[in-house]
């Protein structure tokens, strides 16, 4: 009996050694998100368009599976198509308008040849492969699937500017690795160059233009280079290099690029065996050899966007030697190193799994684009260097100034920081002379509408983060928001323009107040309350004007008309942002309590899933700020209900876990702060909104090197409501904390209950 009792014990001191053992990053799940059906979604926009394959915080290389070109596919990657091309270099994550990257894209083969990937029949079956469910593996920093139509087991893992592939083979006298250079999500690239080095290595690069498709299908102006540096452990013996001759009248653009006439073209590629050197519009690479059963082939590769010695020495310097395991244990470590900036206790695992896999979507982007030797490529065409700053990229400025870049200000300030001088230097590189809204490679892509990098700035400065030039920031904004701003020139006054450009415009106040621009402080204020303008008291909503200052006409379907004047969104939803001005967006509406009772309904109508609706659309962007404005109305245990009820029903631990597309992490973003029981309506002002949080406790350590943590005592999914808040040991009635109290560190503690205690959080 003791022996029995000891072995017991034994067991539950290994389980609970193990329990305690697992880290921030064993809660990573990539597959969240990871699907881009319209069917699923039920709206075109596809759901979360996350990608499950390997990458490193704010990475230059994320190294995934594609499963799909063409379409809206903008990851490259949707759970239920049932092939894999191959595994790219480079991705976007969680974003429409068709995509980009997807460069360099690596497929191990055996068998003939294929130089298609196979999606249009009558060319041969393709490079690409159907692939197993059972045993496809996405972790932090690492994935893996079973390649079933040539027996091929592939592992993927990446280190910031590289990447490694392990390949375990059948027996067989012609396995391959090939290498489609042409290959770009959304389109292809339009030249590319490669040359063997030396028995294992070759280098080379892909040029994506405008004429190739890509972001936007080349609406939004991608011009880049991407520069690759790559080894294998199996000596180049047969290799060579299959080269297209594609017409100059054939388009390159993305409908035409997944056309079977496009396949035809490619089908009838020139193979040219032993080939060390080649420049050409449609170029593939590959090395031939035999395999014994279970024989191990691995690659590596460094990217650069300035150049191929810039690839080999990232390459060279992060992955040295041929470890696997060791590159992938690094991944692991700068996870860790990221995500233990916010630690959870409480919840249930689903939820800690939501939680950090949120928070690794979130640290995806901004990505750098500078090299370990600290080039960058710069607004100007020209190489450039700069030791004060690290380069970035990917800013979905409309999405991630409401939640992304709030959140970054708290963990990672420097982040902030280089992407907003990342921003004023293109805008003085390029000659444009005013912040791009959506900028990618440094492509002014002119995506969605407003001014979004101003609210950016404002909320970097008011947070004390003002590491860029002060005086240019000032002036680009100044810029900005006088070329797309709500100025006394005639024009169409739409809803979504209108409402974000207002914001923007008191965001852009602020600064000139802060930086003593006297001269510009009443003409922001004035233009931030342009809002009233577009309100019709007749209808009791914003509605849009023409020019001449006439309403447009009314719709059958009034403000739950979709487009009617707004963005991605209808007049309902979009109408709320007001988020400078919550009294006086309210005084319009008919006063506080029909506002509220107006806000409650629109909550209440919505659907339980969340998914893409007419009514609280958490699918997009406009409303994200609206949970939190129940606190600015006076009734906080509403935010406190609706925060968590949408934390609750709209994330999951599943594929089709986010209800709209992540957007370069915002809807992420949005989870991290919300979960956490903090979140701005107003970006640019230093409030925070609390409320109920859904983990019994929440330590965050900002960048100050201070803890700050929130205890919610007694707290459930019944006990969702604020029963009474300490801060620091003191008694605390107010419904918001200021990003100085986190950065001070300290304790926000609140006792939690099953029924609202309405007398909480109103000082």
């Amino acid at each position: 009996m003791k022996k029995r009792v000891c072995v017991c014990m034994l067991f539950l001191v290994n389980v609970h050694v193990f329990a305690q053992s697992k880290t921030p990053a064993d809660y990573i799940n990539p597959f969240i998100g990871a699907s881009t059906s319209a069917a699923k979604a039920g709206i075109y926009h596809g759901l979360g368009k996350t990608f499950p394959g390997a990458a490193t915080p704010f990475g230059m290389v994320q190294l995934s599976p594609n499963t799909i070109t063409g379409g809206d596919s903008g990851s490259g990657y949707s759970y239920e198509n049932e092939f894999i091309e191959g595994f790219a270099f480079t991705q976007m994550s969680g974003i429409g308008w068709y995509g980009d990257l997807g460069n360099f894209l690596v497929t191990p083969t055996t068998g003939a040849l294929q130089v298609t990937a196979g999606r249009n029949a009558g060319f041969g079956k393709g490079y690409r492969s159907r692939y197993s469910k059972n045993d496809e593996v996405a972790k932090a920093g690492y994935y893996a699937a079973t390649l079933t139509d040539y027996k091929i087991r592939a592992e993927v893992t990446a280190a910031p500017h590289s990447g490694m592939l392990r390949f375990t083979f059948p027996e067989n006298g012609q396995s391959r690795i090939q290498i489609d250079l042409a290959r770009r999500v959304g389109g292809t690239s339009t030249e590319q160059y490669v040359k063997v080095i030396d028995a294992n290595t070759i280098q080379g690069w892909m040029k994506c233009t405008p004429d190739g498709g890509g972001w936007g299908n080349g609406s939004g102006h991608p011009d880049y280079t991407v520069y690759f540096y790559a080894k294998f452990s199996k000596p180049l013996k047969k290799f060579g290099v299959w080269s297209a001759n594609i017409p100059d009248d054939v388009s390159r653009k993305r409908e035409s690029v997944t056309s079977a006439k496009y396949d035809s073209i490619i089908a009838k590629s020139e193979i040219l065996n032993a080939c060390k050197e080649k420049q050409g519009k449609h170029l593939g690479f590959y090395t031939e050899f035999a395999t014994a059963d279970k024989e191990v082939v691995l690659m590596k590769a460094g990217i650069s966007y300035t150049s191929m010695e810039g690839a080999q020495n990232n390459l060279n310097q992060e992955i040295p030697v041929w470890d696997f395991d060791k590159v992938h244990a690094q991944a692991r470590a700068l996870w860790n190193g990221q995500l233990s900036k916010m630690a959870v206790t409480g919840g249930t695992e689903d939820q800690k799994t939501v939680f950090y896999t949120a928070m690794y979507h979130a640290l995806l982007d901004p990505r750098s684009i500078t090299d370990l030797n600290g080039q960058y490529p710069g607004g100007d065409g020209k190489i450039h260097h700069n030791e004060t700053f690290t380069k970035r990229s990917v800013f979905s400025g409309w999405d991630v100034f409401r939640s992304e870049f709030p959140l970054q200000a708290i963990i990672n300030p420097n982040v902030v920081s280089d992407m907003i001088n990342s921003l004023v230097e293109l805008a003085d590189q390029s000659g444009k002379g005013y912040l791009e809204r959506w900028e990618f490679l440094n492509a002014y892509s002119g995506c969605m509408v407003g001014n979004p990098a101003v609210p950016i700035i404002t909320d970097a400065y008011n947070k004390g983060i003002r590491n860029f030039d002060l005086q240019k920031a000032y002036l680009y904004s100044k810029n900005s928001c006088e070329k797309f701003g709500n100025t006394d020139k005639p024009h169409d006054m739409d809803i979504s323009r209108t409402l974000e450009q207002g914001f923007d415009e008191w965001c852009m106040a602020q600064l000139a107040d802060s930086l003593h621009h006297p001269e510009d402080i009443a003409m922001y204020i004035k233009r931030s309350q342009t809002y009233h303008v577009i309100f019709d008291p007749e209808k009791g909503w914003f509605r849009p004007k023409n020019a001449d200052g006439s309403w447009k006409p009314w719709p059958a379907q009034g403000r739950m008309k979709q487009d009617y004047g707004t963005i991605e969104s209808n007049p309902y939803q979009q109408g709320w942002f007001v988020p400078h001005d919550v009294d006086g967006m309210a005084n319009l509406m008919g006063g506080r309590e029909k506002t509220i009772a107006d806000l409650t309904d629109f909550f209440e109508k919505t659907p339980k899933n969340f998914m893409w609706n007419d009514y609280y659309n958490q699918a997009n962007e406009p409303v994200h700020h609206v949970p939190f404005l129940f606190n600015r109305l006076g009734v906080p245990w509403l935010t406190q209900k609706w925060a968590r009820t949408v934390c609750e029903d709209a994330y999951q631990n599943t594929v089709e876990g986010l209800v709209g597309n992540d957007d370069v992490g915002q809807m992420s973003a949005w989870y991290v702060l919300a979960a956490s029981g903090i979140h701005q309506v107003c970006p640019g002002s230093t409030r925070y909104e609390i409320f109920s949080p859904v983990f019994s406790s929440i330590t965050i350590q900002p960048a100050l090197g201070k803890t700050f943590t929130i205890i919610a005592k007694n707290n459930s999914a019944e006990n969702k409501y604020i029963q009474s808040a300490k801060l620091n040991g003191r008694v605390y009635n107010h419904c918001y904390i200021s990003h100085q109290d986190i950065l001070n560190g300290g304790t926000l503690e609140f006792v939690m209950g099953p029924q609202p205690n309405k007398s909480w959080g109103l000082e």
